[in-house]
């Protein structure tokens, strides 16, 4: 027998892999804004653990480990991609090459930070959204979806930076940059939680699916367990 794969759940997933390919090229520019320090990551990557949300709150648990993994699979073979084409000898007349490995080769490190830093965080966000899902019998999602993302972001600034950043930015700086992503990438969660809010009412509707995860493993290696 065939599983019937929903369009709502495929498209978020495509959406949530862009998103954190995306955002790890745009974290190697970091712009000033005012008197913030910011990287430009911070544009896509929040919308990733919104997605996050949606999914776990929706499909659950086991379907937002998926997508996570998923995501770390195609983000390493776009880092293999670019880093073959930083060995390929460049043409002699093209005057790009010392901006395109400057990006491309800090993209690796990028990549083992975010590896480190979005499988704690965003597997915290997951677990924390479907944990309180079933403590509140489905209600408060607002709260829900405010509070998991401000455990995953925290955890994933923490780690995502020293390990991305150090060496290459002053600590002073470093310690800003983290303290200023985690209030930003939570107050972008609030700011876009009406439209969250319609989106999972729109696919529990259409999809006529509201998953509670009861008696499941968290376990993050078992992705097989759908």
């Amino acid at each position: 027998m065939k599983t019937k794969v929903s369009v709502s759940f495929m498209l978020l997933g495509i959406l949530f892999n862009v998103c954190l390919i995306a955002s790890n090229l745009l974290e190697t520019k970091i712009i000033q804004v005012g008197s913030l320090t910011l990287t430009c990551g911070l544009m896509v990557f929040p919308i990733s653990y919104i997605i996050n949300d949606c999914i776990a709150e929706v499909w659950g648990y086991k379907k937002a480990r998926l997508i996570i993994w998923s995501g770390f699979a195609m983000n390493f073979f776009v880092v293999g991609l670019g880093q073959l084409a930083v060995l390929l000898p460049p043409a002699p007349f093209w005057e790009g090459a010392e901006s395109f490995n400057f990006v491309f080769g800090l993209i690796p490190r990028i990549t083992v930070a975010s590896l480190f830093a979005f499988l704690v965080g965003s597997f915290l966000n997951a677990y924390v959204m479907s944990r309180m899902k079933v403590i509140y019998g489905g209600r408060k999602f607002s709260l829900r979806a405010i509070l998991s993302t401000l455990v995953g972001e925290t955890f994933d600034s923490l780690i995502f930076f020293p390990i991305a950043f150090a060496g290459l930015v002053p600590m002073n700086e470093l310690l800003k940059l983290m303290v200023i992503q985690i209030i930003l990438k939570s107050l972008y969660e609030v700011l876009v939680l009406p439209v969250t809010i319609r989106v999972v009412k729109y696919i529990k509707r259409v999809d006529e699916t509201d998953v509670f995860d009861e008696n499941i493993s968290y376990n993050i290696l078992k992705v097989k367990d759908l």
